[in-house]
């Protein structure tokens, strides 16, 4: 973890930041190519009802159009939350290369479940068991606390209101 990995994971923390400002869940991802250049970036687009449409995905999908294997292997992609397991199948399936994310999915599914709501319909697995033969780097606390902030902002948003 360096200067450079740190910047990226900050940018993705403007992109989740971003995606919770136009009411989605705030999640963002940059992949970066061999070079160290940001190459595409997105956040989370699920509030529209297709809940597949996580960035992590769409960059897999860009990658797979855009990049050679070779480039492919040597990229990575920064992200504010840990890969989901649909996530982090299509990342090794497209053959990227190293995950750097802020926040653990463990993490992640914890602030849910104090924020009480109920779980996702999918297993919150690490990268590690899904993608096995993926290099894997995170949690990063110097930012997951402000990947906290933001989960937590969105879950007052969604939480059911109790009557009475």
């Amino acid at each position: 973890m360096d200067a450079r990995d740190l910047a990226h994971l900050r940018r993705c923390v403007e992109l989740a930041r971003a995606a919770l400002a136009a009411g989605d869940e705030p999640y963002g991802s940059v992949l970066v190519g061999p070079d160290g250049r940001a190459l595409a970036e997105d956040h989370n687009r699920v509030a529209g009802g297709d809940r597949t449409r996580h960035p992590e995905l769409a960059l897999a999908r860009w990658a797979a159009e855009q990049l050679s294997p070779a480039d492919r292997a040597a990229s990575t992609v920064y992200t504010s939350g840990e890969h989901c397991p649909m996530c982090a199948a299509a990342h090794a399936w497209v053959g990227l290369g190293r995950i750097v994310y802020a926040a653990s999915s463990a993490q992640v599914a914890a602030w849910l479940a104090d924020a009480g709501l109920p779980p996702a319909p999918v297993r919150p697995l690490p990268v590690r068991e899904v993608a096995p033969g993926v290099e894997v780097e995170g949690p990063v606390e110097e930012l997951a606390g402000e990947v906290r902030d933001l989960v937590l902002a969105h879950a007052a948003r969604v939480r059911p209101r109790r009557e009475g």
